[in-house]
């Protein structure tokens, strides 16, 4: 199985498990990455994911690998019908316009390369390993970096830094991408996937319904007017105020207990 998906108490983890080919990404893998999103959206049982890459075991780990990105001896040459391009919605990924309000927690445990790059920038909280490392070098092959990444970069990154990753396919270390915000920390390698685990137990512990509405307004804002955010925000504002977590978080304040939040 090239890509592995498991839910334990309300985390669902998925796996990029194809250690052979540095985790690089098949059309195969694609579609079923695309319904492991999917479960992730509409499993009422889900409430944060994380991502992460199968480990290389003959590769030390200053040459691990989260995802070399596409296959590209087997994404490039297949050109699809003319009909597709316009199919806008079919095997929808996280990073190519899928809308998933659930937080989704990146371990990067090692390089984090093109479509592997284009996947971070569209997690929310993101752990890297000390001898991680991030580029889009699409351009030294005559493509350009999909799926988000002509666009999730200019946005996540100051634009000079920016220009420099995407035009001259510079490679960001660990400890400068920190630098500039691309990634929350840097941790020892042996430990990305348990602090990443650590981050999504602490965002199960949140009312989920809040998370989800505090994602969606974070991220539509960056497209949004002002007035229009602050109007938005204030009518999901009124709808979250109606569910029962909403009840339940002033409750358990004033009954000095941890609140049971159920997303309801």
């Amino acid at each position: 199985m090239t890509i592995e998906f498991d839910v334990q108490d309300k985390v669902a983890t998925i796996t990029l498990n194809r250690p052979e080919a540095l985790n690089a990404m098949t059309p195969e893998m694609y579609q079923r990455l695309s319904e492991c999103w999917v479960e992730v959206r509409d499993n009422p049982d889900v409430w944060v994911a994380v991502v992460t890459g199968a480990p290389q075991p003959d590769r030390p780990p200053e040459r691990q690998v989260f995802s070399a990105g596409a296959d590209l001896k087997l994404t490039i040459p297949a050109q699809g019908e003319a009909y597709r391009f316009w199919q806008t919605q079919s095997e929808q990924i996280l990073n190519r316009g899928l809308e998933v309000w659930k937080p989704v927690v990146a371990a990067v445990n090692g390089l984090c390369l093109a479509g592997g790059m284009t996947l971070l920038l569209a997690t929310d909280i993101r752990i890297a390993s000390e001898h991680a490392s991030f580029d889009l070098s699409e351009v030294k092959r005559g493509i350009l970096p999909g799926n988000g990444g002509t666009q999730r970069t200019i946005r996540q990154l100051p634009y000079p830094i920016a220009m420099e990753v995407l035009l001259l396919g510079r490679r960001l270390t660990a400890e400068r991408a920190a630098h500039f915000g691309l990634i929350n920390e840097v941790v020892p390698h042996d430990r990305v996937l348990a602090v990443a685990q650590e981050r999504a137990r602490e965002l199960r512990g949140m009312a989920p319904l809040a998370v989800r509405a505090i994602k969606e307004l974070s991220v539509r804002a960056q497209y949004l007017p002002l007035g229009d955010g602050l109007r938005f925000e204030e009518a999901i504002s009124a709808r979250l105020r109606a569910t029962e977590d909403a009840k339940e978080g002033p409750r358990a304040f004033a009954e000095k207990r941890p609140p049971n939040f159920t997303g309801r």
